[in-house]
């Protein structure tokens, strides 16, 4: 079968793999090591959702789209694996570019299985996750003394032929991933447990990006689908933060 990129060099040994964090998405927000290896690699695959400046970084690398995104078509995970594999085969250092760290929601499983099979070496490189730099752009922490202790990161996209999650996690602090459409359900789940309507919601469009958007509502305002009207003409994805820890402070106001 024809290679997807052509060689570069001849090997005793197939390449070596990095699973690499690309962090929320300014290019800024990588890490420092993310960044050297970047500059080194001879291919990237990389999500739909990492952008042009984070590319910038690796500009004499063959970069190849892989991106999966909720609703739309995407590549299949069976054949991101494939392309994977035969790109370490035939090149010196690939690396695969995750949109967030690679270990949470990362599919990061599926494409070390692969790799494990394939006999290939690889390591993770960590990323900021979204959480985290959503938390810090709004100036909400997710935990706060005496009153959230506790944070749960999930999400309601499920793989093909998987069931719907139909339970919420229990804590203090709520973070939905992916959390456009997804989060109006959530928030009627939260009220018919008994939360509060009243409970602070902040969600973060395009987080990190020149265009991010910082939204606050109610759980309630959430369940009536406010945040859609909010979203109307706009488009990116969306982290939903639910919990008193949202509260706005009195300095804030």
């Amino acid at each position: 079968m024809p290679g997807i990129l052509p060689k570069t060099s001849a090997r005793p040994g197939p390449g070596r793999v990095v699973l690499l964090g690309a962090g929320p998405g300014s290019a800024d927000l990588l890490t420092v090591r993310g960044a050297r290896l970047l500059g080194l690699a001879d291919v990237v695959l990389h999500d739909a959702l990492v952008g042009p400046d984070v590319l910038a970084l690796c500009a004499q690398a063959r970069l190849v789209a892989v991106g999966k995104r909720a609703g739309q078509a995407s590549m299949p995970q069976d054949e991101i694996n494939a392309k994977l594999v035969l790109a370490a085969q035939e090149h010196a250092l690939v690396i695969r570019l995750k949109g967030g760290d690679p270990m949470l929601f990362g599919r990061a499983d599926e494409e070390m299985q692969a790799l494990e099979a394939a006999g290939i070496p690889y390591e993770v490189v960590p990323g900021v996750t979204t959480a985290f730099a959503a938390a810090a752009a709004s100036r909400q922490p997710l935990t706060k003394r005496g009153v959230a202790r506790s944070v749960a990161f999930f999400t309601s996209t499920n793989g093909d032929g998987q069931p719907e999650q139909t339970s919420l996690p229990s804590c203090d602090t709520l973070v939905q991933y992916m959390g456009g459409r997804e989060a109006i359900q959530t928030a009627e789940r939260l009220l018919a447990a008994g939360k509060s309507p009243e409970m602070p919601v902040l969600a973060v469009e395009n987080c990190s990006l020149p265009q991010q958007r910082i939204l606050r509502l109610s759980l309630a305002e959430l369940a009536q689908g406010r945040l859609e009207q909010l979203r109307q003409g706009h488009s990116g994805p969306v982290l939903v933060m639910a919990g008193w820890a949202m509260q706005v402070r009195p300095s804030q106001s």
